[in-house]
């Protein structure tokens, strides 16, 4: 640490002279900057470049411009005339996270009907101080908002990730938050496709009670714009969803109903009833099953993990984190851990801890199979997921579900930007893309808890203190 501190004086300095005659970063950004000059070299880190290879050790990384300019042994590198160089020995630099199931809201405390404020402010510093540096919003219930957010980050005027903005959600008659706008028909799926794909939106997100009919409809105008669809669905079945064309489906097999006994053509049954049925009897090995997983991978359709709000229906199971806690505001904080204790208590009776390690098996699966298993969050349910903290432990929970770290890793940079159609921007650590890396203390792939121990992340080459974003959150997820 003292070797960051040392460079950190000169970067400072460096920095502040740099931005100033750019004008890129407006001074609400700037005072989260740790690292930022025309030049930089990461030395002696221990790399694993998201590609699924072995980690290396001893290197060095220079960043010019933004981009990654060489990786290479640290003996062989000398550092460019003026560089700022950060000793980096006994930590470790990954690519950015590249989360697929991200949202800039979060759910209310109490009352009814379920309500999700924007979170504009805190959200998009958390992302960033977790090692998100590219999100896609799958659904969003304030679509202009996530519009000029994205706007604001790309223009330098706030902290946060980049984004791909998905449109608002496709969902059918059913709907439990006004929030969302029900669809009366396939041209309606149409227009609103349309329209929001002339606004800005890069994909949708089809959702829990839309018709076969519907979602045709709104596959079939996305494709057409070059635009993928994805869906939490229920009320259709992941083969169906394939078969119509949908090209990535949300949560995993938790939310595919097509195994429910009682289920009816085009309708969702009772969720809590079909996860029970599930739990006590679905194998992951049945042959069900596994046709499912060969169908989707033949049609690649990818599926996308969100393990840790999963995680937080298991009773005792989500870890107690004073970093999450200490995120929220006093009234969200009793209501997440009122829930948690209730869930807890109803432990003997619970369904989730079964369900649970089927979802882990069941992802696993799927990626052996040759399926894309891409990482994401869900900051949903009823709390305790926030944005970056949970993509961390998403990562985690991929290595608990039998994914080497460096597998894990893989999933959540990499396979995001493939799906995105990013990768020769994003994702890995290769000479000529995006300087988008996580400076982590520790070995993460040794020790995936290491995850946590973010330092300094560096979106187009300007690194940012990840302890400065998270402390000038504190108290606000629940409210903005």
């Amino acid at each position: 640490m003292n070797r960051l501190l040392k460079a950190q004086a000169l970067t400072v300095m460096l920095s502040v002279s740099v931005l100033c005659q750019s004008g890129q970063l407006a001074p609400a950004v700037r005072e989260f900057v740790k690292v930022q000059a025309s030049v930089v070299v990461l030395r002696h880190v221990r790399i694993i470049d998201g590609t699924g290879a072995p980690p290396r050790l001893d290197q060095a990384l220079v960043i010019e411009a933004g981009k990654i300019r060489s990786v290479a042994d640290a003996s062989t590198v000398a550092a460019p005339a003026g560089a700022t160089i950060v000793d980096l020995d006994g930590y470790t630099v990954i690519p950015g996270l590249v989360g697929m199931h991200e949202h800039m809201y979060y759910p209310a405390p109490g009352g009814q009907p379920a309500m999700y404020p924007e979170h504009a402010n805190s959200f998009p510093r958390l992302y960033l101080a977790g090692g998100v540096t590219t999100i896609r919003t799958a659904g969003s219930v304030e679509p202009y908002t996530d519009l000029e957010l994205k706007r604001a980050i790309d223009e330098g005027k706030m902290a946060g990730p980049k984004m791909n903005v998905t449109g608002p959600y496709l969902e059918g008659v059913g709907s439990f938050t006004p929030q969302m706008h029900e669809l009366k028909d396939a041209d309606d799926a149409r227009r609103t496709v349309d329209y929001w794909i002339a606004e800005g939106a890069k994909s949708f997100k089809a959702y829990m009670h839309i018709t076969p009919d519907e979602l045709a409809a709104a596959v079939k105008t996305a494709h057409e714009h070059g635009i993928k669809v994805t869906g939490h669905l229920c009320s259709i079945g992941f083969q169906e969803a394939a078969a119509i064309g949908i090209d990535d489906l949300e949560h995993g097999l938790v939310v595919d109903t097509e195994f429910y006994s009682g289920k009816k053509p085009g309708l969702c049954p009772n969720a809590q009833a079909a996860d029970r049925e599930m739990a006590d009897k679905l194998e992951i090995s049945s042959p069900e099953v596994q046709a499912m997983i060969r169908d989707l991978v033949s049609h690649h359709v990818a599926i996308t993990s969100t393990l840790p709000v999963f995680e937080t229906f298991v009773p005792g199971r989500a870890p107690l984190d004073r970093r999450v806690l200490d995120a929220m505001a006093p009234e969200t904080r009793i209501a997440y851990l009122t829930r948690r204790a209730a869930i807890s208590d109803g432990a003997a009776a619970s369904f989730w801890p079964k369900l649970f390690k089927k979802e882990l098996e069941f992802e696993r699966e799927f990626a052996r199979a040759g399926g894309l298993l891409l990482a994401g969050l869900d900051p949903t349910g009823f709390g305790g997921v926030i944005a970056g903290f949970g993509d961390q432990r998403e990562v985690e929970l991929l290595v608990e579900a039998g994914f080497t770290p460096v597998e894990a890793i893989q999933v959540a940079t990499s396979n995001g930007a493939k799906f995105l159609g990013q990768i020769d921007q994003i994702g890995t650590i290769e000479a000529g893309k995006a300087a988008d890396l996580v400076v982590i203390h520790g070995d993460p792939s040794s020790n995936i808890k290491d995850l946590e121990k973010v330092e300094i992340v560096f979106k187009d080459g300007i690194g940012y203190d990840s302890e400065k974003l998270i402390d000038s959150v504190k108290g606000l997820v629940g409210w903005r």
